[in-house]
């Protein structure tokens, strides 16, 4: 279903996005890692905060929620157990009932073991999971969890709005032209998206459906990418996860 709210977002620190969900006066924030911008927001709008929905642990994500909860003591913050200021936390197949509907809550291991996605309606929160043709560092879990998280999100319907919680798309796509070179999608998402960039526009969201087409780690069994890992030294029997993990390590020293 189509969701029925507006999706803000206010940029934080060089390249994170904090997403405010807004349906009326009331708002809902997505890893807030920095209080001050959605603060000015929050003032300027004149809205009320009733909740915030937290990914994972990293500061980037998290970092502002002590400052939150002392401007808005109301406000209820969801999140991976562990986390300060978390007040309900949340695992897999849990909901979030917010008064634009429910948000339904994914474990998605890999970035970190405590990874969570939100989804709610047709809007996708998945944190430093999936990125825009990308998918988050594996500072904490292992090639198969992230490649099982991944493959989770994609099963999603393909209309899904992906919301990541960074602008990572252009660099993402240089390396996903450097690892599948024959897919017609990738140069005319990065004549798009380099143009949204030269006029200050996020890139973002995605949707399930271009993921699925573009982003090199939902694609990384196919005949493509399979040619240019073994170019990266990559063996011809390697599994999916060893392809994944290679195109990952891969990603990881990239410089275009």
């Amino acid at each position: 279903m189509a969701a029925t709210f507006s999706i803000t977002p206010i940029g934080a620190f060089s390249d994170n996005y904090i997403w405010l969900l807004q349906q009326g006066a009331r708002a809902v924030a997505v890893d807030p890692g920095e209080a001050a911008p959605l603060l000015g927001h929050l003032r300027t709008h004149g809205l009320q905060l009733e909740a915030i929905l937290v990914t994972h642990h990293h500061a980037d994500h998290c970092g502002g929620l002590a400052d939150l909860k002392q401007a808005w003591p109301d406000a209820t913050v969801y999140g991976p157990a562990g986390i300060a200021g978390v007040d309900i936390p949340l695992m897999e197949g849990d909901t979030v009932s917010l008064s634009m509907g429910e948000a339904c809550v994914l474990a998605v291991p890999g970035h970190t073991l405590d990874h969570l996605a939100y989804r709610l309606d047709d809007a996708l929160f998945c944190g430093d999971t999936l990125f825009a043709a990308g998918c988050g560092r594996l500072f904490e879990g292992t090639a198969a969890q992230m490649l099982s998280s991944l493959k989770k999100l994609a099963e999603l319907p393909p209309q899904t709005k992906v919301y990541p919680a960074h602008e990572y798309t252009l660099s993402n796509l240089r390396f996903a032209l450097a690892a599948d070179p024959a897919n017609p999608v990738l140069a005319m998402r990065l004549s798009r998206d380099q143009a949204l960039r030269d006029r200050g526009q996020p890139t973002l969201p995605s949707t399930i459906a271009l993921e699925k087409a573009s982003n090199p780690f939902l694609r990384c069994d196919t005949a493509g990418i399979r040619q240019s890992l073994l170019a990266q030294g990559a063996q011809a029997g390697d599994d999916e996860t060893a392809a994944f993990a290679r195109l990952r390590a891969w990603k990881d020293v990239f410089r275009p």
